[in-house]
C-alpha cells in the first residue's frame, strides 16, 4: 500500500484503483450508506450512517416500544444496553468484559472520572493540587478541568507537547490527556505517558474520543487509571451517540463519582432514600440509558467488529496508515505551492487516522469550496499561537484509496482555480 511512493514516475489514479482491488477490507464498504457523489473525510467528526442502524432503531421503536412498551426494560434488555454494548467497545480499547460502560456524554463522563481520580488522590496525597494536560488538548476537556480545578482548589497547567513529561512533578495529582490530538491527529505513547505518570505519583485520564474504532488501543497493557471515549466519531454511532466511560479494576471498587443518579445506585428499584453506589463500573452510571441512541450506537460498534475476520483493528489500522501516508504524499507532490503544511506526523506511530494540513489563510473557505465539490472534511480555528487547520479522516472500514487520488486532485482544482476566494465560501456557518 505504498502507490504514492513508488520511485520514478510519479503515481497514477490507476495504482489507487489497483490498491482498492487488492484490499481486503474493501466488502466492509457495503455496511454504510454513502452517497455516490460524496468523498467522506469527516468520520473523525460524525461516521457514516451503517445500513443496519435503520433498521435496528425502527425495530425499538415499533417492536420493543411500541408493542412491548415498558415491559421491554426486561424482555427486550433495554436495562443491560449500557453494559452489553459497553463490551462490545472494550474489545476495541483493550478493556475487559465488565469494564466498560455506554452512558452521557464524553463532556459528563470526563467530569465523573476526572472527579474520581482528584478524590482518589485528596486521600492519597492532598498535596498533590495540580492537572496536566496538553495545550492543544479539546476545548471541552480544558473546561471540564478549569471547572472541577477551581471547585477542588487545584491548578489545571496546560502545557505543550513536548513538555509533558517534564511537567509531571511532585505537585501533580492527574495528568489528563486526548490519545490522539484533534488538531493534529498526533497520537501520545499511551503506555510510555501513563508510566511517567505514575512513577511521578500521577494517576491518568485518557480521552479516547479519535482513537477508538480508528487505532489500536490496550487501556489494560497500559496500565491507565481511567478512559472516556466517543461514540459518534470512529464508532459511528450517530449525531450525539452516548458516549462511554472505563475505570481499571485496581480502582473499580472505590471510585467514586460526583454524579450519583439512581442507575448509578446498588438497587435502584428499592427506591430507597439514601445513595449506596453499585459495584465496580456500574457506579459510572447516573441516569436512565437512552434507548434509543443506544441502539443506533449499537449497530455502529457492530460495524467496526465486522473488521474481526479480516484482521480486525490490526488491519484497519494497516489501512489507516496507508491511506493518511497517500494523502499526505500526494498533497506535497500535487499542491506544492499552495502554502499547505503538513501537520501530522508523518511518522507512522506517531499518527491517528487523519490527516491536518495548516495555512496561513483561507483554510475555512478552502474547506468549504471542496464541500462544495462534494469533498467532505473540516476546518478547526487556530489562535493562540496555533495556525488555522484543514482536518480530514480516513475511516477505512469505507474509504478507497481512488477517494484520496480524488480529493487530491479537487484540492488541486480549488487552489488552481482560486474558488475558496469566492464570497459564499468565505461566509461563516455556525457548524465549521
Amino acid at each position: 500500500m505504498n502507490a504514492s511512493r513508488n520511485a520514478g514516475s510519479p503515481p497514477t489514479r490507476e495504482q489507487f484503483a489497483a490498491l482498492d482491488a487488492a484490499d481486503p477490507l474493501a466488502p466492509l464498504r457495503q455496511l454504510f450508506e454513502l452517497p455516490p457523489e460524496v468523498i467522506y473525510l469527516d468520520g473523525n467528526s460524525l461516521g457514516a450512517l451503517p445500513k443496519a442502524a435503520g433498521d435496528r432503531v425502527q425495530r425499538t421503536l415499533r417492536d420493543e416500544w411500541g408493542r412491548g412498551l415498558i415491559t421491554s426494560w426486561n424482555h427486550a434488555g433495554w436495562i443491560d444496553l449500557p453494559r452489553r454494548v459497553g463490551d462490545k467497545i472494550a474489545r476495541l480499547v483493550g478493556a475487559a468484559p465488565g469494564e466498560l460502560l455506554v452512558a452521557d456524554s464524553t463532556s459528563i463522563n470526563l467530569f465523573k472520572v476526572l472527579w474520581a481520580a482528584l478524590a482518589l488522590q485528596r486521600q492519597a496525597a492532598p498535596q498533590r493540587r495540580t492537572i496536566v494536560s496538553e495545550r492543544s488538548n479539546f476545548p471541552t476537556d480544558l473546561y471540564i478541568a478549569q471547572s472541577l480545578a477551581a471547585a477542588h482548589g487545584c491548578e489545571l497547567r496546560a502545557v505543550d507537547t513536548e513538555q509533558i513529561a517534564a511537567a509531571l512533578d511532585d505537585s501533580v495529582a492527574v495528568l489528563m490527556l486526548t490519545h490522539v490530538n484533534y488538531r493534529t491527529g498526533r497520537m501520545h505513547d499511551m503506555a510510555a505517558l501513563t508510566a511517567a505518570a505514575h512513577a511521578a505519583g500521577a494517576l491518568t485520564v485518557w480521552d479516547l474520543a479519535h482513537s477508538a474504532g480508528a487505532v489500536p488501543v490496550d487501556l489494560n497493557g497500559a496500565q491507565a487509571d481511567f478512559a472516556i471515549g466517543c461514540g459518534y466519531k470512529y464508532l459511528n454511532g450517530g449525531p450525539g451517540a452516548p458516549a462511554f466511560v472505563w475505570v481499571h479494576a485496581r480502582h473499580a471498587a472505590h471510585f467514586e463519582q460526583p454524579l450519583t443518579g439512581w442507575m448509578g445506585h446498588a438497587a435502584p428499584f428499592e427506591f430507597g432514600p439514601e445513595y449506596r453506589p453499585a459495584a465496580g463500573i456500574t457506579r459510572a452510571l447516573c441516569g436512565t440509558p437512552p434507548v434509543l441512541s443506544m441502539a443506533a450506537l449499537d449497530a455502529g460498534v457492530d460495524t467496526v467488529l465486522a473488521a474481526e475476520p479480516y484482521g480486525g483493528l490490526r488491519a484497519l489500522r494497516e489501512k489507516s496508515l496507508a491511506l493518511t501516508r497517500c494523502f499526505a504524499d500526494l498533497v506535497d507532490a500535487r499542491c506544492a505551492g499552495d502554502g499547505f503544511i503538513v501537520v501530522s506526523p508523518r511518522i507512522d506511530a506517531q499518527r491517528g487516522s487523519q490527516v491536518c494540513l495548516a495555512r496561513g489563510d483561507g483554510a475555512y473557505a478552502i474547506v468549504q469550496a471542496l464541500i462544495a465539490r462534494g469533498v467532505i472534511g473540516d476546518f478547526r480555528a487556530g489562535g493562540l499561537g496555533l495556525p488555522d487547520i484543514l482536518r480530514f479522516g480516513f475511516t477505512p472500514l469505507y474509504l478507497r484509496f481512488v477517494d484520496v487520488w480524488d480529493a487530491v486532485e479537487h484540492l488541486q482544482q480549488v487552489m488552481r482555480n482560486e474558488e475558496w476566494k469566492q464570497p459564499r465560501f468565505n461566509q461563516r456557518h455556525a457548524v465549521t
